[in-house]
């Protein structure tokens, strides 16, 4: 395994961080223990989860991934082996978190941070990530941003002072952003450097062959200020896997599960694109899922990718992928195919 600085700390995580968001749903806890055990076997010592998972988000099962990890850390006493990540749910419409409607307010961060603690089963949380944002924002893929005055978020400043009590308090070691706009980043970088409060370390924010859009502004505040990028969905919900090739639709996929809710890949150019780059894996004797997670391993302002396997098999290939060293003949035909068409998606 390969690893690095988590941010500004002295903390060093590895490449590969194990995602959790299908157990509970796609995955059962057995399942989940065995792919623990694994990747802790194998190296793999940054885990990440949210209060939200498992996915996708339901009255019925948010919580479990937590209360999952949860159980294993008491049975495998390995708390101290493990950089643990969570995060608290962002501004929504889901009411089944707090009995109202999720805020980024000191009153329900603290209570987010006491319920993940209770159901993970320690007293401290390594990375605690904010979600998504507070305000109103073009996240979670929207290529439109639409202005709105009254926008009642909760302000920056406040987000992050109530952070540093958890900080001071011992609950939470660092903080990092997740589906961040590069205005927001900032804001919460230079806020904290002026105020002398807990700067954020990392961005987990979706990145992969059919997503670069994290390089137009991110990747040079990742690099200049050490906030650096944990990737998700580095494989495009499995659409740079192959399975999803020539419309087939595998049994127990998430795709073929839940596909009217996972959209953001299965566009025209999505798969006209994820065949593209498959097709490439192949000529140079790769699987696409080497390739593609090859290609995000790569990437200077990366600290660690964030995979997710719903069988062990997946899991191995995944964890494998941090000794793939692409050719610069390879990185040259996937900036070619990039180049057709720089974000195919979303």
């Amino acid at each position: 395994m390969k690893y690095k600085k988590l941010g500004n700390t002295d903390i060093d995580v590895s490449i590969i961080c194990l995602g959790t968001m299908t157990w509970g749903e796609q995955n059962t806890k057995n399942e989940a223990f065995s792919q623990m055990d694994y990747s802790l076997d194998n190296g793999v010592n940054f885990f990440d989860t949210a209060e939200l998972y498992s996915v996708p988000p339901k009255k019925e099962t948010w919580g479990s991934t937590e209360t999952i990890i949860g159980d294993w850390l008491e049975s495998r006493k390995c708390r101290d082996k493990l950089i643990l990540a969570t995060k608290v749910t962002g501004r929504s419409g889901m009411k089944w978190f707090r009995n109202k409607e999720t805020r980024l307010n000191k009153e329900q961060i603290n209570g987010a941070v006491e319920g993940s603690l209770k159901r993970l089963k320690t007293d401290y949380i390594d990375l605690y990530q904010l979600h998504w944002p507070d305000r109103k924002s073009n996240f979670f893929g929207q290529l439109s941003y639409q202005h709105q005055v009254e926008d009642d978020f909760v302000e920056i400043e406040d987000q992050l002072y109530v952070l540093a009590d958890l900080v001071k308090s011992g609950k939470v070691r660092y903080v990092g952003l997740s589906n961040e706009t590069p205005w927001g980043v900032m804001k919460f970088l230079t806020i904290a450097d002026r105020l002398g409060l807990p700067r954020m370390v990392s961005i987990q924010n979706p990145y992969s062959l059919l997503n670069r859009s994290y390089e137009v502004g991110l990747a040079e505040i990742s690099i200049r200020e050490k906030c650096g990028l944990l990737a998700y969905s580095p494989l495009a919900f499995g659409m740079l896997t192959g399975k999803y090739d020539n419309n087939n639709k595998p049994d127990g996929a998430r795709l073929t599960l839940f596909g009217e809710m996972f959209t953001r890949y299965t566009k025209p150019k999505g798969l006209k694109y994820s065949e593209k780059f498959n097709d490439l894996a192949k000529k140079f004797n790769l699987t696409p899922t080497q390739m593609a997670l090859g290609f995000v391993n790569s990437r200077d302002f990366l600290t660690s990718n964030i995979i997710g396997a719903t069988n062990m098999e997946q899991l191995e290939e995944n964890i494998a992928s941090v000794n793939i060293d692409l050719s610069s003949e390879i990185l040259e035909e996937i900036e070619l195919i990039c180049n057709e068409n720089p974000f195919p998606c979303p």
